[in-house]
């Protein structure tokens, strides 16, 4: 069995809707059909969860919301008339996403996750409509009724485990499942939407519930790259890699899943596949739990921007019981979170995403830091991005340091910091915004072309 899930590029048309059914179709093991809303169809486009987002602030905000919803309509209604459904189904459809539209108005109960939803909800039942107007059994099948149940805590959205054995039962039906991705329900019957690109998540539980052989993922590129194609032209594609080195270059910045979307299918041990809709022979990038890597230790380059580090230093701070536990608290009582601590004997760096650094936190930070520890230096150094390069086959390999700090010198670029994980799967530096690009393109060329 295979669960497939199609994100908005690859639903974005009524064109793009036939290639995904033609892929659907050309393999009976693909059982389980997970999709997106539909998104850009060129540049400047709207994708449609975009349009139902202003639809909920305009409501939300009480501005007269009836202008945002004929784009809404308009968009679900050109992809089913160029899909040549019958007229009176597609009139019969848009009336209904009409009436969900409007049957929302009237609540501010939830009111943003439920519009949002409406995307994928209503992208799954027209695509049912058109596989079955191709003579195709297929369903759409609503998360409640199949039994996606989730827990928002704090934010943060967990499947809850009673919902595997729900689902479980999707394996069991003989059409094919047209499900909608990015949003499930709590025990209460509320709808909890996911983070954007949710969707994938969906799918990823979905092939772990069903307990699928492979979880396809199509996209629209033909596989994952070394590095991103938007800053070194051409990049060398990926073949194969592991879960964890994802894991790693999602956080470090690679837009192809929501860092979240794997964990299901790596704790279910169930492979990945990402593929190309408009170029489904292609054979993509496969995810999986092992893979040789003395042929390639360092698998990819990953970087993010928009990061601060917290610079603390004191003498013998190595002897003093509770100061990292004192310092984690007062990021603590400002609601801060960290990403990395690199740290020496009597130093310790703090780094954590800019967005949550107010200029009020950082005088409190200060203050706090140099009255309450005691400490001898204390400084901010913003505007700084995380160059990532990721491998499993690191830990086994020598020198790789030196020839990322060739790659630095090289370039002219000063490196603030190096941090390298406990797993050895990853090694980050911390350089200056400004220097990113042409950090990233030295990496690449030292890692990837001059062997």
């Amino acid at each position: 069995m295979k669960v497939a899930k199609f994100g908005g590029t690859s639903l974005a048309s009524a064109e793009q809707i036939e290639k995904v059914f033609n892929i659907v179709t050309a393999d009976s093991d693909r059982r389980i059909v997970v999709v997106s809303a539909p998104g850009k169809r060129f540049p400047d486009d709207i994708k449609v969860t975009d349009l139902l987002i202003a639809y909920g602030e305009a409501l939300s905000t009480g501005k007269d919301a009836l202008a945002n919803i004929k784009p809404i309509l308009n968009r679900f209604e050109e992809i089913a008339n160029n899909l040549k459904l019958p007229s009176v189904q597609v009139e019969l459809f848009i009336n209904q996403l009409n009436s969900a539209l409007e049957k929302i108005e009237g609540t501010n109960n939830n009111l943003i996750e439920r519009i949002k939803s409406l995307g994928e909800d209503f992208c799954a039942q027209l695509i049912a409509q058109y596989f079955q107007s191709r003579g195709v059994d297929a369903s759409y099948v609503n998360p409640q009724d199949a039994g996606l149940l989730l827990a928002n805590s704090s934010g943060y959205v967990q499947v809850l485990p009673e919902a595997y054995s729900k689902l479980k039962t999707l394996a069991e039906r003989k059409d094919i499942v047209i499900f909608p991705g990015f949003f499930g329900y709590s025990t209460a019957g509320e709808i909890i939407t996911f983070a954007r690109g949710g969707s994938d998540i969906t799918g990823s539980i979905l092939a772990a519930a069903v307990n699928a052989d492979i979880y396809e993922n199509y996209t629209d590129v033909d596989s994952v790259f070394v590095v991103n194609p938007n800053i070194v032209e051409n990049p060398l594609p990926i073949e194969e890699l592991t879960f964890k080195e994802m894991r790693e270059l999602s956080y470090a910045g690679f837009t192809v899943f929501n860092e979240e979307a794997l964990m299901p299918a790596y704790l279910a041990n169930i492979p990945v596949n990402i593929k190309n809709t408009n170029n489904p022979n292609a054979p993509g990038t496969k995810i999986v739990l092992e893979r040789d890597d003395s042929i390639n230790p360092v698998i990819g380059i990953a970087s993010d921007s928009g990061f601060c580090s917290i610079f603390v230093s004191k003498y013998m701070m190595n002897k003093e019981i509770g100061f990292g536990r004192k310092l984690l608290k007062i990021l603590e009582d400002e609601n801060i979170s960290y990403e990395h601590t690199p740290s020496g004997i009597d130093n310790l760096s703090l780094i954590i995403r800019e967005k949550q650094l107010s200029r009020e936190s950082e005088e409190r930070i200060r203050d706090r830091v140099i009255n309450e520890l005691h400490v001898d230096d204390f400084s901010i150094r913003r505007d700084l991005s995380l160059v990532m390069i990721v491998g499993e086959g690191m830990r086994h390999t020598i020198g790789l340091a030196s020839k990322a700090t060739k790659a630095f010198a090289t370039a002219n670029v000063n490196i603030e910091m190096i941090n390298q994980g406990s797993s050895e799967v990853s090694m980050m530096f911390g350089i200056k915004q400004t220097d990113e690009k042409k950090a990233i393109q030295a990496l690449y060329n030292e890692f990837f072309l001059t062997d």
